[in-house]
Formats: structure tokens, C-alpha cells, sequence
């Protein structure tokens, strides 16, 4: 059966993102890999889909190595196979499509930030020489030399780490929400004038669900550092403009810890006829919004890898050592280490 323009536009998405240098494709056997999973973590029969369950090194994604996946490209699957999967799994609930696209999604973000990790280079002493002004003669020239190196490639990457987030986590939190974020340019959300009048400009908007007529302005937490740096005034003014143009704001906030500046925002969002979801209440919310199918993937993807963190608790960091060979770079402490793989 030949698989509609629906199917393969779906299966192409899925399968990569990006143009030039940046662009990240994935292969026919990392997609049907991806797909096994999604279908396992659903508790789904492979057999239904008339699919091959595939053999997995563990049942937490989170826990393959990216390296496994590099092979599943040598394994003989084509593309009608893949669409054909897409196409069965997508009949039996339609939400497993933005299942697969969620996954798939982060999956590439990990594969291409990888890449990143693998070529960014080593800043030379032309680019920050003139910084040594602030902290030459403080230690041993050679010592003041590699930190200066260590922490402009820890910044650069730190950058890019901020920048691939920024395109996967909104949009994802978004999706699960039924919504998708808008840009100011074309939003329905316009800045009010000093008179409370809206004006030509409109406001970004993190996640807009038409379905419902709500705005989200989602946040991993509010603390006073977080939202005192001149930034607090617009936050409080969201609320007021979605309410002006006929939308429900919702403030979601998914760490439960509380602050004075929260507690101001949330009563500014319930004052315009709004909604407050904090903690485990917010994880809820997502929840029963997303449904059935992607509260799994929210279980499973999301809340595993920010919680995860946030249980963490660190007063002061632990000694790590940090080691740059030409072949890899190493982060380890006394009981653990990460390597990254260098080009």
C-alpha cells in the first residue's frame, strides 16, 4: 500500500530537521529503533503494527548510548517499512504521531548536540589573550593560560547548550499541552499603552492552545534572582495583555519551590481571570491536558530528566577533574566519568 503525502511529510519530519552544516538527519534503522521504543513504552504489541520488536540495550532511553543508535543505521530497513509502522500506530490513536515526533525530536537535538561536544574547538590566546589583564601575575602564567582556555570553551558550549534547549524544550512542553509557541511578530497577543490600549506590537507567547483560548508562560521556576533583573515588569504584564485580548494566562511552574516573587506573579495571573499551576499541581495539569498517550511521554522524557537534576541538591560543587586528550575530553570525579568523543 502506497503511503500517502500525510505519512511520508510525517516520517520525513521525524527524520530531520535543519539546512547546511546544522542539518541533523537520522537513519531508516535509528527511526525504527526509535519507533520499537515508543511503542514499547506505551505497552503496545509490536505484532499489531506489524512490526519487529527491536532488541534494546536497556528500557530507559536516557540510558542508551547515542553509539547504539549509530548502528542501527547498518540494519536493512527502508522507508516503506518505517512509514508503514508511522501509518499503523498512527490509526490505532492519532496522538502517537506527536509521540514519535516529540521522541524523535529530542533524539535529534541529543544526536546534534553530540556533534557539537565532538568539533567545538579549543579557543587560541588570540581570542582571549587580552584577557589575562584581569588575572595576570594572580598565579603561574601557565596555570592562568589553561584556565582561560578551559572557561571560554565551557562558555562557548554552555551557549550552545543554552540555544539547542531553547528550539527542543518550549516547543515540546507546548506540544504536550496541545498548543504551540508564537513569536511576537505574529502574535495575537499585543502590548498595551500607557492608557491599557493594545498596540501594534505583539508579545511572545510560550505556548498558545486555541482549543482552549488559554496563553502559558511556562517556567521551570521563579525565584527572586531569577526575575529581578529588569525583566519582572514584563512577566506581570503578559497576564494583563492576554486578558485584553480575550485569552485565558496561565503561569505553570514546574519546580515546587516557593518565592516572593512567585507568589506576586501567580495572584497577578488570578486577578486577570487567570490560572496557576505550580509543582506537582503543574505536572498534573500537563498531564490530564496531554492525554493518555503523551502523559507517557511526558513520564517517561520530561519530567525523568528535570526532576532528575532538580533532586540534586549542591551547596558546594564536588572536585572534578577535567582532561583534554587529542582524541577525546574527559569530566570525572572520584566515582564517575563522562567522555566526549573528539573529531
Amino acid at each position: 500500500m502506497t503511503n500517502s503525502a500525510f505519512f511520508r511529510n510525517h516520517y520525513t519530519k521525524c527524520r530531520m530537521h535543519g539546512t547546511g552544516d546544522a542539518q541533523v538527519v537520522i537513519s531508516d534503522g535509528e527511526l525504527y529503533a526509535l519507533l520499537s521504543i515508543a511503542i514499547n513504552d506505551l505497552g503496545w504489541s509490536h505484532a499489531d503494527f506489524g512490526a519487529n520488536q527491536v532488541a534494546m540495550p536497556n528500557t530507559d532511553y536516557y540510558r542508551i548510548p547515542l553509539s547504539w543508535f549509530d548502528q542501527q543505521a547498518e540494519i536493512n530497513i527502508n522507508s516503506n517499512e518505517v512509514q508503514n509502522v508511522l501509518r499503523s500506530a498512527f490509526e490505532k490513536d492519532n496522538d502517537f504521531g506527536l509521540y514519535i515526533e516529540n521522541l524523535t525530536a529530542l533524539h535529534r537535538r541529543r544526536v546534534k548536540y553530540r556533534r557539537i561536544l565532538a568539533a567545538q574547538p579549543m579557543p587560541n590566546m588570540d581570542q582571549i589573550g587580552p584577557r589575562s589583564l584581569l588575572e595576570y601575575g594572580c598565579c603561574e602564567s601557565t596555570l592562568l593560560a589553561n584556565w582561560m582556555v578551559w572557561r571560554k570553551w565551557i562558555y562557548d558550549i554552555d551557549n550552545r547548550s543554552a540555544q539547542e534547549t531553547g528550539y527542543l524544550f518550549e516547543p515540546l512542553l507546548a506540544s504536550c499541552l496541545g498548543g504551540e509557541p508564537v513569536g511576537s511578530r505574529n502574535s495575537p497577543v499585543k502590548r498595551l499603552d500607557s492608557n491599557g490600549q493594545p498596540t501594534s506590537k505583539g508579545r511572545q507567547i510560550d505556548c498558545l492552545v486555541p482549543s482552549t483560548n488559554r496563553t502559558y508562560e511556562l517556567k521551570l521556576r521563579v525565584t527572586i534572582a531569577a526575575s529581578g533583573q529588569g525583566r519582572f515588569g514584563e512577566e506581570l504584564s503578559f497576564a494583563e495583555e492576554s486578558q485584553a485580548a480575550g485569552f485565558t494566562p496561565v503561569l505553570l511552574v514546574l519546580d515546587p519551590t516557593p518565592s516572593t516573587r512567585l507568589t506576586e506573579l501567580s495572584e497577578k495571573y488570578m486577578s486577570c481571570g487567570g490560572e496557576f499551576y505550580h509543582g506537582e499541581a503543574a505536572w498534573q495539569h500537563m498531564e490530564n491536558e496531554a492525554g493518555e498517550v503523551i502523559s507517557v511521554f511526558i513520564e517517561n522524557y520530561i519530567r525523568p530528566a528535570i526532576q532528575g537534576i532538580e533532586e540534586i541538591e549542591i551547596d558546594f560543587p564536588n572536585s572534578i577533574e577535567l582532561s583534554w586528550s587529542e582524541n577525546e575530553i574527559k569530566v570525572s570525579d572520584t566515582s564517575a566519568s563522562y567522555v566526549v568523543q573528539r573529531v
